[in-house]
């Protein structure tokens, strides 16, 4: 008994008796299992460790995982009970990894069948383990006992063994059903919850089958708790997938009002989760939450108010009438229940107590864990949105948490939300630059450092005191690893090309940098001083903040100019731009751990594309331009589903058909989609899919050439489906005969648009005044009309989204955002048509009875110029 007080003592103080384990010798120690007699103790130490190991990752080659699998079933021999029950763990461990597993199958299967109570479930988990389809018909005789025995224990662990082994035989649950019936009708609350689990195995890919269980056990309900939870999900999914679901949900609503608070908060929880729910269900489940709030139990307590925060995103005013409880657990002893409790008040709390509840988070903020205080970081976003004026409070507040200890993705959570509301209220900019400026000086995160760096390259400069920020990045200079130093130094450029009256000095602390230890450091500083010097320059600003561009579109680009004769200048306006992704939290945090680069998905596109040969010749020197989304052809129910996707190039286009046959007793060859050029668009080739099996996805190409005449590329063109069908066996997809014949699918039109061939030219944060200038100095071709927008358009910011829509131009400077009753607006516009030409355009709009716009396109292409306007007309 001293023994075993000291071993308990060292445990409390962290001691681990197996941390230092090496694999070679706990497995050479595995050789005391062929000692005779057999020693249960030490054997069961050593079974211990290796088990330790496994579960710690540590990686077993085949020979020895064999040696120590068979050394093992030596100990099969001993009758203590604490050795083999270990054994049976060590076999379920073993047995992937281990070869000839096989041959244990005659003493698992003695002890499954045995007398001895203890070792029968354990056992018959084990077989079931190293069971495969070969092995399953000797073992289905003694599964289908142990499914119906009389000890609850081994019937559960059959029942449960079954479910598992449906991966290995798709029938195994249909072909023990009567069993699993029979075993419904348990005493045991868990045999009756596994069985139900097996019958619903069996069925559930007969909706009809499942609908009839279900309905049954309705009105029956079952005597198991945890049956009914399985049961009101089972009729969750029903209600998702048939039209028939008032009879579901009136179950469901009864649940309620179930004796086990179990089953009560199941009903509650699925009431308030599901999408055809109404306002009375929604109701009736936030009452029965609300009841838990102030349960004794704290696991109650968690589970309703974990709950009814959720909710609160969607049904705020539902959760309203739950503000007094949620406040009473604000004071619980439980920090994740109180903190919970508190982010569900802000999402539903009045303007009025947003400075109360942010004193009582305050009080116990720095208790709880960093996952906890990033729930509140969410809620406070969420709150900063609904309240505006509050920005200044909750601004302040994320400002304290920022200067408490916490790791990189709590941090992150907070940077995230201050520019987000930096982003969604202009009066919070000058106060959220601020409280960031501070935070960065202290920063040990290098790649939050260099986010808000950046952010400050862009909206430092047009705040209202520029030079304040100066300070605080070349503190970063002076003070912060290379990365962070050349992040900085591109943040000081950015402020001397926006900021005229600062550059000199800029000048001077760029000009420092230039000795700097680090190439990067010293190559940006310099790059930047000689641009900078050439203030008189229109086009300084671009410079200092070049488009983002796709890396391996633009390294494939280079390489193929570089095999070109080169008798032009390489035309950098040809790259797609990178796609900007805004980053969450996680995402933040995953940026300290190095992973491949992020491909955009015109640039996945091109590597599957140059995969297929009779494509590869063709786009083997031109670049990939833009990407559409996928368009669906055909309805989801049909026999045939077609999507496409339009692949842009500069002077052609290709067409992907990514098709479906939904059909089981039919094979398809030679698949392809003729498209009708309407006499404008040649066909240059189509490119067949070979097969299309049943359920299995295939491709097909077709591609286009564009004409000469811009105007007509906007078109809509027939597409049809050709193959040749085989009819064949649906359960072996086996052909019937060699013949096979042809046969067409109408599909619907594939219309050809303006947004097409237009995309972004990453120039958002670019001075367009500039730009618009430096076009009329480069003679771009111009042309202006006035339109009165139709009756459908009643307000400003409808009108913006609809031509923003129809030209696929990016707006630049944030002009899509409209101020509230404001009657005139001027919204600015820029990208790249196919070919790399560029496009401006300008749109005054003015709001009376109807909207009226006057619309300015600039071009270097009079066509391109021509071919807008007219769209918008």
């Amino acid at each position: 008994m001293n023994a075993f007080k000291r071993d308990k003592k060292e445990d409390e103080d962290g001691g681990n008796p197996f941390l230092n384990l090496e694999k070679t010798t706990v497995l050479q120690e595995a050789r005391t299992f062929n000692d005779t007699p057999v020693n249960p103790r030490k054997c069961a130490h050593i079974l211990t460790k290796i088990l330790y190991l496994l579960n710690q990752g540590e990686q077993l080659g085949t020979t020895e995982a064999t040696e120590a699998f068979f050394a093992m079933t030596k100990l099969f021999q001993s009758k203590d009970a604490v050795l083999r029950r270990l054994v049976y763990l060590g076999i379920k461990e073993l047995s992937s990894i281990a070869e000839h597993v096989i041959m244990v199958n005659s003493s698992l299967t003695k002890d499954m069948t045995g007398k001895e109570d203890q070792y029968r479930a354990a056992a018959i988990r084990a077989l079931c383990t190293i069971t495969d389809a070969a092995m399953l018909a000797t073992i289905e005789r003694y599964m289908k006992q142990a499914i119906v025995d009389r000890s609850p224990a081994v019937s559960s662990a059959a029942l449960v063994s079954s479910v598992h082994l449906t991966s290995v035989s798709s029938d195994v649950a249909k072909r023990w059903a009567n069993e699993a019936q029979e075993a419904l009708n348990s005493d045991n609350v868990m045999v009756q919850y596994h069985a139900l689990g097996l019958l619903y195995q069996a069925r559930k890919s007969d909706k009809h089958a499942v609908i009839k269980l279900v309905k049954k056990l309705m009105r029956s309900s079952p005597k198991s708790p945890y049956a009914c939870c399985l049961l009101i999900r089972m009729a969750c999914k029903l209600i998702e997938e048939v039209d028939e679901k008032s009879e579901f949900l009136e179950f469901i609503e009864c649940c309620i009002r179930h004796k086990s608070e179990m089953v009560v908060y199941e009903a509650a929880h699925a009431l308030v989760n599901l999408g055809k729910s109404g306002t009375r269900e929604i109701a009736s489940a936030i009452s029965v939450l609300q009841l838990f709030c102030s349960s004794p139990k704290p696991a109650l307590r968690f589970a309703a108010v974990r709950t009814l925060n959720k909710v609160a995103m969607s049904h705020p005013a539902a959760v309203t009438a739950c503000n007094l409880d949620l406040e009473n657990l604000i004071t619980d002893s439980n920090r994740s229940i109180a903190t919970l409790a508190i982010t569900t008040l802000l999402k539903t709390g009045a303007e009025s107590s947003v400075d109360r509840l942010m004193k009582q988070i305050a009080t116990f903020v720095s208790e709880i864990s960093d996952e906890f205080k990033v729930v509140v970081v969410q809620a406070i976003r969420a709150l900063c949105q609904k309240f505006p004026r509050k920005h200044a409070t909750l601004m302040n507040f994320l400002s304290a948490m920022l200067r408490d200890e916490g790791g990189l993705e709590y941090k992150a959570a907070i940077v995230d939300t201050i520019i987000v509301v930096m982003e969604s209220n202009a009066d919070a900019k000058e106060t959220g630059l601020g409280h960031l400026c501070e935070f960065i000086e202290d920063c040990e995160h290098v790649s939050l450092a260099v986010r808000i760096l950046h952010l400050l390259g862009q909206e430092g400069p047009t705040s209202k005191q520029p030079s304040r920020y100066i300070r605080f990045i070349y503190n970063r200079v002076i003070l912060e690893s290379p990365c962070v130093r050349a992040a900085a130094v591109t943040a000081l450029a950015h402020f001397a090309a926006a900021c005229p009256d600062l550059l000199p000095n800029i000048l001077v602390l760029l000009s420092r940098c230039q000795l700097d230890s680090d190439d990067e450091v010293r190559d940006r500083a310099t790059y930047y001083c000689t641009i900078l010097q050439q203030k008189s320059d229109p086009s300084i600003l671009p410079l200092v903040q070049p488009p983002q561009l796709s890396l391996p579109s633009l390294e494939r680009a280079l390489r193929n100019y570089v095999h070109s004769p080169m008798d032009e200048d390489f035309d950098i306006s040809q790259i797609p731009p990178a796609v900007v992704v805004e980053e969450t939290a996680q995402e933040v945090l995953a940026t300290v751990r190095p992973t491949q680069p992020r491909l955009t998905r015109e640039e996945s596109y091109m590597e599957k594309l140059t995969q297929v040969p009779q494509l590869a010749a063709i786009i083997r020197d031109s670049t990939l331009f833009k990407s559409s989304p996928t368009i669906e052809l055909t309805e989801s129910e049909t026999e045939y589903n077609v999507k496409c996707i339009k692949h842009f190039f500069s002077d052609f286009i290709i067409l992907q058909f990514d098709c479906l046959n939904t059909l089981n007793d039919q094979k398809l060859q030679d698949v392809c989609v003729t498209v009708d050029g309407q006499d404008v668009y040649d066909v240059v080739c189509e490119v067949p899919c070979p097969h299309l099996p049943y359920n299995e996805p295939g491709s097909t190409y077709t591609v286009l050439n564009f004409p000469e005449d811009v105007q007509s590329t906007i078109i809509t063109l027939p597409t049809t489906l050709r193959f040749m069908a085989y009819d064949c066996d649906p359960a072996t997809g086996i052909p019937d005969t060699d013949q096979g014949y042809q046969d067409e699918y109408i599909l619907e039109n594939l219309e050809i648009t303006l947004r097409d061939q237009v995309r972004n030219s990453n120039t958002r944060n670019v001075d367009f005044s500039s730009l618009w200038e430096s076009a009329e100095a480069r003679n771009y071709f111009t042309n202006e009309q006035i339109f009165a927008l139709g009756e459908n358009i009643t307000s400003i910011e409808a009108a913006i989204q609809s031509l923003v829509m129809l030209l696929g131009l990016e707006p630049v400077e944030r002009s899509d955002r409209v101020k509230s009753g404001a009657t005139q607006h001027t919204l600015l516009l820029s990208g790249v048509f196919r070919g790399g030409k560029e496009v401006l355009a300008r749109a005054k709009f003015a709001l009376t009875e109807l909207v009226t716009m006057q619309f300015t396109v600039r071009s270097s292409d009079p066509d391109v110029t021509e071919l807008i306007t007219s769209s918008v007309g």
